[in-house]
């Protein structure tokens, strides 16, 4: 097992601390770090993707899980795999695909591990059909407080907690994952064009769930009568007798031959990373949105480019500068349009440099006590973390977001004030009673857990 100290950050890059790291092998070494944790605790880290300070742990001990990354063989008969934590959801991708299966819930993104998706219980383009990770997840080994390895099933209240518990109840070392049949590796898309927020979700309940996967990308630079215009993403798995009706076309993609941290947006100059200001983001979201097809079914894109499709560009994160960015993602619940439509409003209002924001909806509510997802509309957007002003602007849509019954989305946050969590998380005195209950010396910390008081 190696040991190093390092200064971390999330993939934000904002407030690094310095923690010791530990790198185990095995079960035993993992075990041997959380018996022998000093005063401050330890924390379980995976591929260092959440945009916060949920793998953080300023003076204490961080786990770096990536060295567990076993992948057993697929259970046809049950259709479900059994992994290691430390394995990422891009590998398991690769590996599962040519045998004909999937993750019946695959995130935006597959540069996070097993652990992390099932601590963070990340919700996929399907949920209001098939819910958040965890929710196929049928067992998982956890590493408690005491040093012990439990096996921990659905339906009970450790599974419950742990599921978006973002790793405050033990680490995750490995689970048990049901599978999704596919008959190939390719999905069929639709992509249309909206003129407004009104008219795309509109067009988001249009049709019902005869695409079951959907997500849309707005450009949170419009205003007048364009503001929360954007381009509405729909997909369902291909069958074999479906033929390429289109070509697909990358609308933002990494210069060739170009130096790290520089994007080329078609018939624009590059881009260098961190000069990403109002104005190239005003010209990139409107080379965006005219270059989106008003209307366009059937085509073929593979499995991994369009549920990973952000994955294209693993330094997009430079653009928002030294300072980092600030991931804001809220949710707010059918019948509280009104209150998306002012946080697009205020948003484009301030011309801050948005480029990334994107909306989903989302269905039933899972049993995790800290777990995000919920029935209705979740808008989620990245912006620099130096704008002058932010850290106010946003306490303000907390508390707005609050007040129509909403959350923010704790595994990618990095700045919001402890109350208001409290205010968005009913089931957050359940969680910590339970924490109390099984880990009262408080060996597991993180830097979120601390300024949110989790």
């Amino acid at each position: 097992m190696s040991v190093d100290t390092v200064s971390l950050t999330g993939w934000g890059r904002t407030a690094p601390t310095t923690a010791v790291r530990f790198r185990p092998r095995t079960h035993e070494e993992a075990a041997a770090v959380v018996r022998g944790r000093g005063p401050r605790g330890v924390i379980a880290r995976g591929l260092g993707r959440s945009p916060g300070d949920a793998a953080q742990n300023a003076g204490g001990s961080v786990l770096d899980l990536t060295g567990l990354a076993r992948i057993g063989g697929v259970d046809a008969a049950a259709g479900a795999v059994r992994c290691d934590a430390g394995v990422s959801l891009e590998r398991l991708l690769r590996v599962l695909l040519p045998l004909g299966w999937l993750l019946p819930v695959v995130p935006g993104t597959g540069r996070v591990t097993v652990g992390g998706a099932i601590g963070s219980d990340l919700p996929g383009l399907d949920h209001h059909r098939s819910g958040s990770f965890a929710r196929h997840v049928s067992a998982l080994e956890l590493l408690t407080a005491d040093g012990e390895v439990r096996t921990v099933l659905p339906g009970t209240a450790l599974f419950d907690a742990t599921a978006g518990g973002l790793g405050l109840t033990g680490v995750i070392l490995g689970a048990t994952l049901r599978l999704r049949r596919v008959a190939t590796a390719l999905m069929s898309v639709s992509t249309e064009r909206a003129e407004d927020l009104d008219d795309l979700l509109a067009r988001f309940t249009a049709g019902g769930d005869r695409l079951p996967y959907a997500s849309a990308w707005i450009d949170l630079m419009a205003r007048g009568r364009a503001t929360g215009r954007g381009i509405l993403t729909r997909g369902e798995h291909a069958t074999p007798d479906m033929r390429p009706a289109h070509a697909g076309r990358t609308l933002l993609s990494p210069r060739p031959g170009g130096a790290r941290g520089r994007f080329r947006i078609p018939g624009c100059p590059p881009v260098p990373g961190g000069l990403f200001g109002p104005a190239s983001a005003a010209l990139y979201n409107e080379v965006r949105y005219r270059g989106a097809p008003r209307a366009r079914t059937g085509e073929l894109r593979p499995v991994g480019a369009f549920f990973h499709a952000a994955d294209a560009f693993p330094d997009a994160n430079l653009l928002y500068g030294r300072g980092g960015l600030v991931r804001y993602r809220f949710a707010v619940g059918y019948g509280q349009e009104e209150t998306l439509h002012r946080v697009v409003r205020r948003i484009a209002a301030r011309r801050s440099p948005a480029v990334r924001a994107v909306l989903q909806r989302f269905g039933a509510a899972d049993p995790g006590g800290l777990s995000f997802a919920a029935p209705g509309w979740s808008l989620a957007l990245d912006l620099p973390a130096a704008l002058p002003g932010l850290a106010r602007f946003l306490d303000d849509v907390d508390e707005e977001v609050a007040a129509a019954g909403g959350r923010v989305c704790l595994a990618k946050d990095s700045r919001m004030r402890p109350e208001a969590a409290a205010a968005m998380y009913p089931g957050l005195a359940g969680f910590r009673e339970l924490r109390g209950r099984l880990d009262p010396s408080e060996a597991f910390r993180s830097d979120l857990s601390r300024r949110l008081g989790l």
